[in-house]
């Protein structure tokens, strides 16, 4: 799998990902970001098209 431009990934292969790395590694959606080398906007963007939002309160991405 081609990590190396995550903005490519299915949306939904990009949630397992980036909520995996949100429970494990990241505390918040900034570092989350920084990390993977993408905007808030970018990851935001790609998860609300599969209907996800980011949730702050739990540092994970939730269905709508």
């Amino acid at each position: 799998m081609e990590l190396e431009h995550p903005e490519h990934l299915n949306p939904f292969i990009l949630l397992g990902i980036v909520n995996e790395k949100l429970r494990l590694t990241c505390n918040s959606l900034d570092q989350l970001a920084d990390e993977m080398d993408m905007s808030k906007q970018e990851i935001e963007s790609q998860l609300h098209k599969i209907r996800f939002h980011y949730q702050p309160l739990n540092n994970q991405f939730v269905q709508d």
